[in-house]
């Protein structure tokens, strides 16, 4: 029989969710394969960080191209003097970039994650901006709230009358804390998401949602937590197999007579009333060894066992459950164990699948989480008078013209990167793309940067009386008799025959 229930998100996704987050997380921190599904896509999709590239709207602001190029340089040195500092965490313990890792981590690992973006003042810091991460267990209905409210606060999501979220409930404690103290009432705070007087985001919500009304978010591994924790417990078997098989294990038949000790063990030595074995001697205990030799009584005869491992349908079958966790996970296989014996054709086929989801969920963290700290960092700057940014304040569209912004992430890599690079220049010649997206696409580097550097090697090289060949060869100017002769009878030569 397979009738299941059709609820709400609430009832089919909510209610469940104080059960998935913990074996989604046990999974992870216990579990091979889980823990490198994920950090698989982290490295991919955040890898050390996506970088800011201010994409401003030089047009539309009526900015000369040096003042744009001035503009850009200023929001580029103060971005990295905040983003590359700890400061920017309110906890004090990380920069922007590896905010980013962990934000990640857990939004997979958890369903959603939250970051709150107070304004604390600190001793040595320029900007007050501060980026504070709660876990997704953090949010949730206050024990004490209105019966009116009831309908309106699910798991700490709160919503108005038109469905819009207007605010989330924080609790002060972990509920799975066991280092609650002597206090352990819970207290919770209602943290409006907009303001209504600054109209600044005070709260980040990071989850995929996946049906209409949804809330709360689902950890990535709930499709495949039942498969892979059956699979981990088929792993440890076979493991445990294997290791027993690697013994020399001996199994002593004996006839007893009615009385005698069980497998002619002596009996353990017993020193109180209930009987019961004295601690550190339980008798001549039954154990594998490693070439263990066990010596028999007249009559007796020794059976070996043979467990038949490893077991050669083990590695075919894992590979089956493993193509089916990648489907749900949209890893490939070759990239969810690392492996890749295929063709060429065929790894790069599974690489750009796997990058269609990686820039998908790059895009989705970018517009969720980097893209809404950079507009508040971007107002503090221009209040502090660190940025100059006219009229940013006066209309939404210039304010949206002033932080336009790209945030490019770690290079695909290449299978063959003599391809990958001709296809690049290919699509530049052909106005395709442009030299900064492939520069950031092939390198993770930065175009402008390059090019700045590649005019000042030339320089140098010119300086030092070394010129550059059309292929990139460098060569010192000087004569050479021998390849000069060789170029003239190559010539004579090509004459003759013409």
């Amino acid at each position: 029989m397979w009738n299941p229930l059709a609820g709400d998100a609430n009832e089919d996704i909510h209610e469940n969710l104080e059960t998935l987050r913990p074996r989604a997380r046990d999974l992870y921190m216990g579990g091979a394969l889980a823990n490198g599904a994920i950090k698989r896509m982290r490295t991919n999709i955040v890898g050390t960080g996506m970088r800011l590239k201010p994409a401003f709207d030089s047009v539309f602001l009526k900015l000369t191209e040096g003042q744009a190029s001035k503009l850009r340089g200023q929001i580029e040195r103060e971005f990295k003097l905040w983003a590359e500092s700890k400061n920017c965490d309110a906890m004090g313990l990380h920069d922007l970039y590896e905010l980013q890792q962990l934000a990640f981590i857990s939004q997979m690992m958890s369903g959603d994650v939250f970051a709150l973006l107070p304004l604390l003042p600190r001793d040595h810091a320029v900007y007050d901006l501060r980026i504070r991460l709660l876990e997704a267990d953090r949010c949730s209905t206050p024990y004490d709230v209105a019966p009116s409210m009831k309908d309106r606060i699910s798991h700490g999501v709160e919503v108005d009358a038109d469905g819009m979220v207007v605010a989330y409930h924080f609790s002060d404690k972990h509920p799975g804390s066991g280092f609650m103290g002597t206090d352990v009432t819970q207290k919770w705070r209602r943290v409006e998401a907009i303001g209504k007087k600054s109209g600044r985001r005070n709260v980040l919500h990071l989850m995929e949602a996946e049906r209409p009304e949804q809330r709360r978010g689902v950890p990535i591994l709930a499709p495949v937590i039942e498969s892979l924790k059956q699979l981990e417990r088929y792993t440890d078997a076979e493991l445990m197999a294997a290791v027993i098989s690697g013994m020399f294990t001996v199994f002593i038949e004996t006839e007893n007579t009615a009385g005698a000790d069980a497998f002619g063990l002596a009996a353990a030595p017993v020193d109180n009333p209930y009987g019961e074995p004295l601690p550190d001697s339980v008798g001549n205990d039954l154990q594998l060894g490693n070439g263990a030799v066990q010596f028999l009584e007249p009559g007796e005869k020794a059976n070996i066992a043979n467990p038949g491992r490893p077991n050669p349908a083990f590695d075919p079958f894992i590979t089956a459950i493993l193509r089916q966790i990648g489907s749900a996970l949209e890893v490939p296989y070759e990239l969810l164990v690392m492996h890749f014996t295929s063709s060429y054709s065929a790894s790069r086929g599974a690489l750009l699948e796997a990058w269609k989801m990686f820039r998908m969920r790059r895009a989705w963290l970018a517009s969720d989480f980097l893209q809404p700290i950079y507009e508040e960092w971007f107002a503090e700057a221009v209040i502090k008078g660190r940025i100059d940014a006219p009229g940013l304040f006066d209309d939404p569209l210039i304010f949206q013209a002033y932080t336009k912004a790209e945030w490019h992430g770690p290079s695909q890599g290449q299978l063959d990167p003599v391809k990958e690079v001709n296809a690049a220049v290919t699509r530049i010649q052909n106005n395709l793309s442009t030299a900064e997206r492939e520069t950031a696409e092939l390198t993770g580097g930065d175009w402008e940067q390059n090019v700045q550097r590649r005019a000042y090697e030339q320089k140098r090289l010119r300086e030092l009386g070394i010129t550059e060949g059309e292929g990139g060869e460098q060569t010192n100017g000087q004569d050479n008799d021998d390849e000069d002769d060789t170029d003239m009878e190559r010539k004579e030569s090509e004459q003759q025959h013409s």
